[in-house]
């Protein structure tokens, strides 16, 4: 149930309903507490409708927003590396080293001297390229050095972490 202020205050405002409104006004005339409360809650408005908002002042808002800005470049930029990614990398080369070692062993011929060189035959219409022009060839070339500094990049990053985790 509402208290007396909490109605005043609504009929002060005018957000109550027309019949509350009657019965609040009713109230008002016939009941000395009502009108009391009433009136003191008049003028309570009238000084609050008096007053004058503070506002802050335009340098106080800049040296918030400045502040902010400061912190959010302070941060350090977090670089997030999909996990999806690598795992499907991973899972192709895995596949591939698979799927040549799969070839691998169902070409294997083991002689009866456990001893013997292992001989792999071929099939007959198998036909590799020569070692050479693969490993001779410029895009190999190119593949080996990504390879070296996308290795370096991985082991900096890891020894920076590892360090970072010590300080803390």
């Amino acid at each position: 149930m509402n208290t007396i202020e909490e109605k005043l205050w609504n009929y002060i405002d005018g957000t109550c309903t027309p019949a509350e409104q009657e019965a609040i006004s009713r109230l008002i005339e016939e009941d000395e507490l009502y009108k009391q409360k009433y009136t003191e809650l008049l003028v309570l408005n009238q000084e609050f409708a008096g007053l004058e908002l503070d506002e802050p002042s335009m340098a106080f808002t800049y040296n918030v927003m400045e502040a902010i800005r400061a912190d959010q470049a302070l941060a350090p930029l977090k670089s997030t590396i999909n996990k999806k990614i690598i795992l499907g990398i991973a899972a192709f080369f895995v596949l591939s080293i698979l799927a040549l070692l799969a070839i691998t062993l169902s070409n294997v011929q083991i002689s009866g001297n456990p001893f013997s060189v292992v001989n792999i035959k071929l099939p007959a219409d198998l036909k590799l390229p020569a070692a050479n022009a693969i490993f001779n060839s410029a895009f190999m070339k190119s593949f080996f050095v990504f390879d070296v500094i996308l290795a370096l990049f991985l082991t900096d990053s890891y020894l920076r972490r590892k360090k970072a985790a010590k300080e803390t």
